[in-house]
């Protein structure tokens, strides 16, 4: 696209998770597919990406953290980066937050955020009629949520959808940690008496939701794995809300 005198409209910053782990890669997907559905004009780094850095600086590793967001900085600086939009939390929040202070500086949107802007400009329509009858539950990650405040988008596309939307207890501002967070995705667990994951599930149960309605690749893999630990995973479904879209639209 740069070869051709072309600037994208906006930057997809794929992460680490949907670009190595495999269900992650279908969030990937689906969101290309919105993206495209949507005429966006999009480009990626590919092999150029490397991690934001957010594992190693919440795990205490700030040397690691500098050297990652560095070799990211110049490269987003060299292609005239201005805006980005990631599926990722995680790298929604160290590159909105903690890259302008190295010199990183751009106008950053979360996935679910970017999908409700297409659909209030008119750019992305669905009918949502596959998902009629059915009780969606969001769960709100906490690098989206409590640390940048945004908790309308998501609910809003959800809104889109043909089906109930139902909160759990713990919701928004008082939501409940998934359990990977802050680099517990990569270590053992602690002694304990139950894993937070599955105490998340628990509050997936309460709320008698057919589906989990995840922004995150990290909840995404601890939810699905809570619904494993209660056997539940013929009765509830744990899927991306770009994936929720892209189905509903028939992509």
């Amino acid at each position: 696209m740069a070869a051709a005198g072309e600037s994208p409209e906006v930057l997809f910053w794929v992460g680490c998770m949907g670009s190595f782990d495999d269900r992650a890669k279908k969030i990937t997907k689906a969101f290309a597919k919105l993206l495209n559905r949507a005429n966006v004009k999009f480009a990626v780094l590919g092999t150029e990406e490397s991690c934001s850095g957010d594992p190693a600086k919440r795990s205490g590793n700030e040397f690691l953290f500098q050297m990652q967001a560095f070799a990211n900085i110049q490269v987003l600086n060299a292609y005239e980066v201005k805006r980005i939009v990631t599926a990722c939390p995680h790298c929604f929040n160290t590159l909105k937050n903690e890259y302008p202070e190295l010199g990183g500086n751009y106008e950053v949107i979360h996935h679910t955020q970017f999908i409700n802007t297409l659909f209030k400009e008119g750019r992305l329509t669905v009918e949502g009629g596959s998902f009629k009858g059915k009780r969606i539950t969001f769960h709100d990650p906490c690098y989206l949520g409590r640390a940048n405040d945004v908790y309308e988008a998501p609910r809003e596309v959800l809104q889109k959808l043909d089906a109930e939307l139902v909160e759990m207890k713990r919701c928004k501002q008082r939501g409940l940690c998934c359990g990977a967070g802050g680099a517990q995705m990569f270590k053992e667990a602690e002694k304990g008496d139950k894993e937070v994951n599955v105490e998340r599930t628990e509050d997936v149960i309460e709320s008698k939701a057919d589906i989990v309605a995840a922004g995150c690749p990290f909840c995404n893999t601890m939810m699905t794995d809570g619904v494993k630990h209660f056997n539940k995973e013929d009765e509830i479904s744990v899927k991306d809300i770009a994936e929720l879209i892209a189905e509903a639209a028939d992509l």
